[in-house]
């Protein structure tokens, strides 16, 4: 696939009569602009400033690892999403970032992973206790809970508040609707901040913070083992010998509680809703889960062995990819096949476009788990579910064990009723699910 020379535009005019609709969903305005202008286009939002929204997956390539030096984080998640979860691994640049992703590394290694198996899969067979078969139900609110708790629990292996579970909740979902509304409607901001509502988000946060460092200061006066990612990052030590200090602890734990259940809620529900669509693959997922089971009661043995469910998890993903964006400002002017990108370009690339080219796929709008059989297309330059290069999410590991369990776990104990109608979205910070309604009727 091949860049213009000169990139076409979208004027502000354009951009400012769709808002209402940029704000519920810009995944349609992206596409008509995409067919219309090609893989790349500048949207202009205003006062001079212009976002370069591109779909071509060798740049997106180029920028996460083949020159990946030359590119950093635009200013949405240092700046904009740091205010509200801190200075973490997601949010990070530079010497910080590259310090603490080596200190980071280890905890989520998959020997250390394995710890956290049985208060995994406890976890997960707890929270699927709340799906009421027999009448339609929301599907996403449970694999919220089931996401958020198995983090929570993850983190702190110990008997946490409801009302400090709920509070953490809350406060990550309400900030990240206020973050949205920020992004998508830039020519609000100075009414945001006028009126306190930024403040009211930011105090939100503050709470939060509170809340995690009395966490941390009991785990710190408690004498037991628990074998959590908590004790890990409170063991974990610099080159130098010193551990992390409380504040850039509770920014970290911040990140995870972002990242590692919003992502993971949205993947397993859109995981449902595509197996209701597709009752054939619910039988091979059952199949395989009886002999799998058969051969071995070891978790990982499970995780190692459920193949056809990797591959369902996969295509999910590459159909609704929850990351579903990947922003870069480059550091210096680049060329790159022909194409000129000029110093501190804004760069938005769309996943979720990539993932459904069809330069790239073949039949990429269905449902096809065995495209996965070949591994080459996982490993793939067109296919980006957790990032790429050195700053590919770290929970990747951690976020496929949840998923695998908790489909194994749903698909044993549940039929999903079919279902035709369209799946809805609802785009945020990540790819969301919409009116997930969907049927479940007890297998035994």
């Amino acid at each position: 696939m091949s860049l213009p020379n000169k990139i076409p535009e979208v004027s502000f005019f354009r951009f400012l009569n769709h808002a209402n609709n940029i704000l519920k969903n810009p995944l349609p305005f992206h596409a008509v602009n995409f067919n219309k202008l090609g893989d790349i286009f500048r949207l202009n939002i205003g006062l001079g400033n212009s976002v370069l929204f591109c779909r071509d997956a060798s740049l997106l390539q180029h920028a996460l690892q083949k020159n990946q030096k030359n590119y950093t984080k635009s200013d949405i998640q240092t700046k904009d999403l740091a205010k509200y979860v801190g200075k973490g691994l997601l949010t990070a640049e530079g010497e910080h970032w590259k310090k603490q992703r080596k200190l980071i590394q280890p905890a989520f290694h998959k020997s250390q992973l394995i710890l956290l198996l049985d208060t995994i899969q406890q976890t997960i067979l707890t929270e699927l206790k709340n799906i009421k078969t027999g009448k339609p139900i929301d599907i996403f609110p449970v694999f919220n809970d089931l996401a958020f708790q198995t983090v929570v629990k993850s983190i702190f292996n110990i008997d946490i508040s409801n009302s400090d579970i709920t509070s953490l909740q809350n406060t990550t979902e309400a900030t990240q609707n206020m973050l949205v509304q920020e992004l998508r409607q830039p020519f609000l901001v100075w009414w945001f901040n006028l009126s306190g509502k930024t403040k009211k988000h930011l105090d939100l946060t503050q709470n939060s913070r509170s809340i995690l460092k009395r966490l941390v200061e009991e785990r710190k006066q408690s004498k037991a083992k628990h074998d959590d990612l908590l004790e890990m990052l409170l063991n974990a030590r610099y080159e130098d010998g010193s551990s992390m200090d409380e504040n850039k602890l509770v920014d970290e734990i911040l990140i995870l509680f972002a990242a590692g259940h919003e992502t993971t809620s949205n993947a397993l529900t859109f995981i449902c809703e595509l197996l209701a669509r597709n009752p054939d693959s619910q039988l091979k997922i059952l199949e395989e889960i009886q002999n799998v089971k058969s051969e071995s009661n070891e978790i990982m043995y499970w995780i190692k062995n459920a193949n056809y469910t990797k591959l369902v998890i996969e295509e999910s993903m590459r159909l609704y990819p929850p990351a579903y964006f990947i922003d870069r400002v480059n550091i210096e002017e680049e060329n790159f096949n022909g194409l000129t990108l000029p110093k501190g370009s804004n760069l938005l690339f769309s996943v979720y476009e990539i993932h459904r080219h069809p330069d790239f796929w073949n039949n990429p709008l269905e449902f096809i788990p065995e495209r996965f059989l070949d591994e080459k297309i996982k490993f793939s330059n067109n296919y980006f579910p957790f990032g790429a290069g050195p700053r590919m999410c770290i929970g990747n590991n951690f976020a496929m064990y949840e998923m695998i369990l908790s489909i194994i776990a749903l698909v044993e104990q549940f039929e999903i009723i079919e279902k035709r109608e369209p799946i809805q979205i609802k785009p945020l910070i990540t790819l969301k699910p919409f009116n997930a309604i969907l049927e479940f009727k007890n297998r035994f």
